[in-house]
């Protein structure tokens, strides 16, 4: 097959002025040049593509390709993740990973966390803060933990997002606000362990690789998986297999809310237990990194003996049974 590969290249961004945290979400050409690597190393033939501005222009010359490898993060609007996959289905290009539906929904957290809810699995009490007046509405009890409603790579997270009185709310629901353009998703703080879970796979056949503890080191910021911390995991994260009870009840809860959301061909979900140590749904990533060695998937995959080269397997293999199954 002919496989296209659109993504958003963070160096590309970075020669444009964008700041470091700001192109945090986008790909490292290492990452790029390793999912071609795996590409052709399945007999396939990869064609760079690139952002949805290159896509675009590719499209109108009239180009296509068999399916499209697409790790697009987009870069403003709640439907960012969204607008590659509508594009390709308007030309009905078959692609990998999740529709524009479940991108969308699973960017905006507490959209996801209302469904993931109103399908009765666990999830901390949340409101939304849309703005500043919003904030004396807050009625959670303390602590709270705050960050943007639609960020990822832990974006906007930092020691602040725990806090512990409406001064601290006050003044973290106004910086974010300042700074993201965006409403601020306020939550209970879950003082529990937290993981990470590894899902390949669609519908009932879905199925977790693993499921591994984020562990912080001494030297981390504190209590809070953070920006920081994940940007210098290599120093600052120990990430430890497990497959204790509660562990087991993490990945159970993170399969069923993959599911849940519908999301497609792989993706990765992220789970904090509460102070008696219950497992509640904090995100889904359906655009999970895959860098191969700095990317949570990856270090999961690899710690439970999938090699990078099989893991991209996987994924185009759920992504081509999908295919086969609706057409």
């Amino acid at each position: 097959m002919r496989i296209g590969m659109t993504y958003d290249l963070r160096d590309d961004y970075l020669r444009a002025g964008f700041s470091e945290e700001e192109t945090a979400e986008f790909d490292r050409l290492s990452t790029i040049t390793a999912i071609e690597e795996g590409i052709r190393a399945m007999g396939h033939e990869p064609v760079r593509i690139g952002n949805i501005t290159s896509l675009v222009s590719c499209l109108a010359n009239n180009e296509r390709w068999d399916l499209v490898f697409n790790i697009a993060e987009g870069l403003y609007g709640f439907g960012r993740e969204a607008q590659v996959p509508a594009l390709l289905d308007a030309y009905r290009i078959p692609y990998v990973f999740s529709g524009p539906l479940v991108q969308a929904v699973t960017l905006h957290k507490a959209i996801a966390k209302h469904v993931v809810k109103d399908s009765g699995l666990a999830t901390p009490d949340f409101m939304v803060v849309h703005c500043e007046e919003d904030i004396t509405a807050v009625a959670l009890p303390y602590p709270l933990f705050v960050k943007p409603v639609a960020e990822g790579t832990g974006k906007g997270v930092s020691i602040a997002s725990k806090v512990s009185d409406k001064r601290m709310l006050a003044a973290t629901c106004r910086n974010l606000l300042s700074v993201f353009k965006q409403p601020v998703l306020v939550e209970t703080f879950l003082p529990g362990r937290e993981f990470t879970v590894g899902i390949v796979g669609n519908g009932a056949g879905a199925e977790a690789i693993g499921i591994m503890e984020v562990i912080l080191l001494n030297q981390s910021e504190p209590e809070v998986y953070s920006y920081h911390n994940k940007e210098h995991c290599e120093e600052l994260v120990e990430y430890r297999l497990v497959d204790d009870e509660e562990a087991r009840k993490a990945l159970d809860l993170a399969l069923n809310c993959y599911r849940v959301l519908g999301c497609q061909d792989a993706g990765r979900v992220d789970i904090r237990s509460d102070g008696e140590g219950k497992p509640c749904f904090i995100e889904v990533n359906p655009l999970a990194g895959l860098h191969p060695e700095h990317s949570d998937l990856c270090i999961l995959a690899a710690q439970k003996g999938v090699s990078y080269q099989r893991l991209l397997e996987r994924i185009v293999d759920a992504a081509l049974q999908r295919q086969r199954i609706f057409t």
